[in-house]
């Protein structure tokens, strides 16, 4: 195909380092289109605002909302030529099936898929203990994986009819270091391990995702194949994905349909 269109968007804002990293490693394909919060939504889910302000920025757009917002304003005001939606690249791995919902980069690409336009969420997973992530992953080049593995997908995954039977891509990388090789690329699946915890004290409910903890010990169930098991053994993770929930038929439900009210 011609040189893609891509709207570019994500959660930790439009200023973020992980954004400029895609932005910059797209345009050298791509026409690129920011369409990005303003300032830090992370963890925002599919959370959408009735009114949002747009202001003109360097790369685009920024947007005073949430990254489902700029997806929807985006496609719908803004850029609505696009061939690709792609969110991120977030500071933080968006791994397992329970975060898919929470997760405010997964959350632009699953509402560009129910506009039927293909879409990739992009993260770095980076290592450290809580609060130390946060501090790292503060240099373009720290970002190379998550760049190469996006770019690739972006330049060759609509040809190769990948959108056909996926709605969109979670993808999740290693965080790149000078003098490291690329990470090789695995497709998988959602993990399903969940370990929330909820701890009391007085008036006070301290949650906690020990998932985390258990990655940086090694203390991992789950197997290979799933996206946490690839990314905590230095692979990119590629999980294709649909974004309506699905449903089958359910026999005990029916009888219970059947006799309601008898």
């Amino acid at each position: 195909m011609d040189d893609p269109h891509v709207l570019l968007t994500n959660d930790d804002g439009i200023d973020s380092v992980g954004f400029r990293a895609l932005y910059d490693a797209l345009s050298e394909f791509a026409e690129v289109t920011a369409v990005a919060p303003s300032g830090d939504q992370s963890a925002v889910g599919r959370a959408m605002s009735r009114e949002v302000e747009v202001t003109d920025h360097d790369l685009g757009y920024a947007i005073h909302g949430t990254p489902a917002d700029c997806t929807v304003v985006g496609l719908e005001a803004l850029c609505p030529d696009v061939d690709m939606v792609v969110a991120g690249c977030n500071r933080g791995a968006n791994l397992g099936a329970y975060v898919l919902g929470r997760s405010g980069t997964v959350s632009a690409a699953v509402e560009a898929a129910f506009f039927d336009v293909p879409a990739i969420a992009v993260s770095l997973y980076v290592p450290g203990s809580d609060g130390e992530w946060q501090h790292a992953a503060d240099q373009i080049e720290d970002y190379r994986n998550a760049t190469e593995a996006t770019t690739y997908l972006v330049d060759h995954a609509l040809d190769a009819g990948v959108f056909d039977q996926a709605e969109y891509l979670n993808v999740n990388a290693p965080i790149w270091s000078e003098g490291d090789d690329l990470a090789p690329l695995e497709i998988t699946e959602p993990s399903t391990l969940y370990d929330m915890r909820a701890d009391r004290d007085g008036e006070r409910i301290s949650l906690t995702d020990n998932v985390w903890a258990r990655m940086r010990d090694g203390d991992l169930p789950d197997p290979q194949g799933t996206d946490r098991r690839a990314i905590v053994e230095g692979r990119v993770s590629v999980s294709p994905l649909t974004a309506p929930h699905t449903t089958q038929h359910h026999e005990a439900l029916d009888a219970l349909a059947e006799t309601y009210r008898d």
